[in-house]
C-alpha cells in the first residue's frame, strides 16, 4: 500500500463521514465527531486489508479502492443534490433533474479517481476511446441510478421527504456500483 493510498483512502473515508453526519446527526448528538475520526480509520484499514487479499487477487484491490473512489465521488452527488434542493426545493418528480444533474458532477469526479487510483492507468494513448467507453457506461449507470432512485423515493416509510430521498439518492448510487465496476473494469480500464 502506497502513501497515496493511505492519504486518498483517508480523504474518501472523511468525505463519506459529512453523509453519514446527514443522515445519523439527530440520533448520535455530542457524538457525531466519531464519523470523522472512525470512517477515515476504517477506509484506511479496510484498503489495508484489501491490500493483503488483493496481493492474490487483484480483483479485491480494485473492488476496495473502487468502492472508496465510488464514496468520494458520492460525496459530490450527494451534496450537488442537496445544493439544487437547497437552492429550489421541487416536488418528487422535479427531483429527477436534481438528481440527474448530481449524478453527473459525482460521474466527473469519479473518472479521474478511478483512472489514476483504481485502475491505475496512466497512458494517455487511446484517451478519446477511453472517454467515449467511460461515459457510455456512465450512461448505463445514470439510467440505473436515476430509475432505481425514482422507484426508491416512491417506496413509503416512516421518514419525512427529504431524509428518504437522501437514503434513496445513496440506495441508488449502490444500484448502479455495480454495474459501473464491471464495465470500467472490463470495457473501459482493462489492461
Amino acid at each position: 500500500m502506497t502513501k497515496r493510498d493511505i492519504i486518498f483512502s483517508a480523504v474518501c473515508g472523511f468525505g463519506v463521514a459529512f453523509i453519514a453526519l446527514d443522515l445519523f446527526q439527530k440520533y448520535t448528538g455530542k457524538y457525531s465527531w466519531i464519523f470523522f475520526v472512525a470512517l477515515p480509520v476504517l477506509s484506511v484499514f479496510g484498503l489495508w486489508l484489501a491490500d493483503l487479499i488483493g496481493k492474490r487477487f487483484l480483483f479485491v484491490r480494485q473492488a476496495a479502492k473502487f468502492s472508496l473512489a465510488g464514496g468520494f465521488a458520492d460525496v459530490f452527488d450527494v451534496k450537488a443534490f442537496q445544493f439544487l434542493f437547497w437552492l429550489m426545493p421541487v416536488s418528487t418528480e422535479l427531483t429527477l433533474i436534481y438528481k440527474t444533474i448530481s449524478f453527473l458532477v459525482g460521474t466527473f469526479v469519479k473518472y479521474f479517481s478511478d483512472k489514476y487510483w483504481t485502475f491505475e492507468k496512466r497512458e494517455l494513448a487511446g484517451a478519446p476511446k477511453e472517454m467515449a467507453k467511460f461515459f457510455m457506461v456512465a450512461i448505463g449507470g445514470a439510467l440505473i441510478n436515476i430509475v432505481s432512485f425514482y422507484f426508491f423515493v416512491r417506496i413509503k416509510t416512516g421518514l419525512s421527504l427529504r431524509e428518504w430521498q437522501e437514503i434513496s439518492n445513496i440506495l441508488a448510487a449502490l444500484t448502479a456500483a455495480v454495474w459501473n465496476f464491471c464495465g470500467y473494469k472490463f470495457l473501459v480500464f482493462k489492461k
